[in-house]
């Protein structure tokens, strides 16, 4: 870890007409089409078709966000150039590879990829680490890792790498309100969580508890940060508190209880994992950790979007989010920040956000609004005067604490078709009615958006040509003609070019013989019901 305070180097003109033009004007490396019917199009840096914005402008420049596309520590963005570089390699290596050599499973329907892939008996997490505040030469506080467990050696060259870029990063993303901290007497613990993707996509999540060590007389926060490619927030949230518990009696008590956790193996949905502590004074204790039975919405918390904006507010971003638009979240606390960024990715399901994804971007970082390409970030209500200055390009700037918008593009509530965004308005505004639980909450407003693209992009499957070697061929330019309503037709052949529906189409013509997953089910029931109807 550098002792200096980290800068980020980003390469963009600082005048925003010219960096429009540079990004326009830099050729788009040709790829092959992947079947007759499609157009062969210009892909982006992250391995598939960009959103409306990313193709006409061509893909992003080395040093902006990508790889582990959140570190800013000095000599970080030379490892994003060399990272983009591999990654265009991997791309070009996996695109003739044949079905049967394919790494994504055949047998998982179109809709069931996520963000966070998983399956029962994985360990919980990768690490646990302390992050604390030290002075650095300047006199400002500075996070360093003060703690990690587990200590891996015997790594191999490029395993190591990997765990010096993550461990540079963390503290920057434990603390990503600056270096303007002082002695406490009160704090109040806040949870929040952050997401670092590396160069072939994967995802990992921080779990962050940030609270007040005991003690007398003023003293510094610290942040308890759980690495885990595992996605279930209010698993690991039961977890931190745990921890949080545990060090209210000593530090030292904790780490049996995660070396307990570490030798667990993470539960099939529905299932519970039991682990034993033992606790001084207090003996030894069971702690029952139940994973939810519907993993789909496990990392999600939807009441904290609807208590901060209106239906048709989130309706807005939900359609700026489907075209793949670069949207920045405002909000004060760091907890609700990352629930309500979340929340809004998950509205895209059965659809992954591809791009730049930050829940809680650190003050160092800011200048990442500047990105020609779709991101989707958070970031602190404070900072709000800096991203102003920033040079952004058509952005939607959400203040989640005001619950209004503070620049738009202008057409986002055009973009979706007229009859269908009237029956989620219809949905949406019931929520509070007859719903108790959070679960229940979450299911009726997933199910409200999947809906919404079991009507629009449902009659998929028709427009899949198969060949003898069970190889399918998607016909783009009949799957978009083929609805009666003009508007539908017209948001599909803008969705259609979208890097999460060309990543799910390519799912799609990698076999016939699919496990049927949720969407599926959805889709299989709506097709019942229009025969049935026909049939009446």
């Amino acid at each position: 870890r550098s002792s200096s305070p980290p800068q980020v180097k980003v390469s963009l003109p600082a005048d925003p007409a010219e960096r429009s033009r540079a990004a326009r004007a830099r050729p788009a490396r040709p790829l092959p089409p992947r079947c007759e019917s499609r157009t062969a199009e210009s892909e982006s840096a992250t391995g598939g078709r960009g959103g409306e914005e990313e193709a006409r402008r061509g893909p992003l420049q080395p040093g902006v966000t990508r790889g582990w596309e959140l570190m800013a520590v000095e000599g970080i963005a030379r490892f994003f150039r060399n990272s983009l570089r591999r990654r265009s390699v991997r791309r070009d290596e996996t695109q003739d590879v044949p079905p049967t050599e394919s790494k994504i499973d055949a047998g998982r329907r179109p809709g069931d990829r996520s963000s966070f892939p998983y399956s029962a008996g994985q360990l919980f997490f990768e690490y646990l680490v302390v992050v604390s505040l030290k002075k650095n030469s300047g006199g400002n506080y500075e996070p360093k890792i003060t703690y990690q467990f587990p200590k891996r050696e015997n790594l191999l060259r490029g395993q190591r790498e990997e765990e010096e870029r993550l461990l540079q990063a963390i503290p920057l993303f434990c603390f990503p309100d600056g270096n303007e901290w002082a002695p406490l007497t009160e704090y109040t613990s806040e949870t929040f969580s952050f997401v670092l993707t590396n160069v072939d996509g994967s995802r990992k999540i921080g779990y962050c508890r940030r609270l007040l060590p005991t003690g007398r007389g003023a003293r510094l926060p610290e942040v308890y940060c759980i690495i885990s490619c595992l996605g279930c927030f209010g698993l690991f949230s039961k977890i931190l508190d745990e921890v949080e518990k545990r060090r209210q009696i000593s530090a030292a008590v904790i780490y049996p209880f995660m070396q307990g956790l570490r030798e667990s193996s993470f539960p099939a949905p529905g299932k519970t994992v039991i682990i034993k502590s033992f606790i001084p004074d207090s003996g030894t204790e069971l702690l029952e950790l139940t994973r939810p039975l519907d993993s789909r919405l496990e990392h999600v918390e939807f009441q904290a979007l609807l208590q901060c904006l209106s239906p048709e507010k989130i309706l807005q971003i939900f359609a700026s989010a489907a075209l793949e638009r670069r949207i920045i979240f405002l909000a004060e606390d760091l907890s609700s920040l990352s629930k309500c960024i979340h929340a809004a990715a998950a509205l895209l399901y059965p659809f992954t956000w591809a791009h730049t994804y930050i829940p809680v971007v650190p003050e160092q970082l800011l200048s990442t609004v500047c990105c020609p390409t779709p991101f989707m970030v958070g970031i602190q209500k404070r900072y709000l005067e800096e991203v102003l200055d920033q040079p952004m390009e058509e952005v939607l700037l959400v203040d989640m604490c005001e619950a209004k918008f503070l620049k738009l593009v202008g057409d986002e509530e055009e973009i979706l078709p007229g009859k269908l965004q009237s029956e989620m308005l219809a949905s949406l505004p019931t929520l509070n009615n007859n719903i108790k639980t959070s679960e229940e909450l979450n299911a009726h407003v997933s199910d409200t958006f999947v809906q919404f693209f079991v009507k629009i992009i449902g009659h998929y499957p028709e427009h899949i040509k198969w060949n003898r070697s069970g190889q399918g061929c998607f016909q783009e330019r009949s799957f978009c003609k083929a609805p009666t309503s003009k508007t539908c037709r017209r948001f599909l052949k803008r969705f259609v070019k979208t890097q999460m529906f060309s990543l799910f189409i390519q799912e799609a013509e990698r076999s016939r013989k699919c496990v049927e997953g949720y969407f599926q089910q959805k889709l299989n029931e709506y097709q019942e019901q229009k025969k049935l109807r026909r049939l009446s």
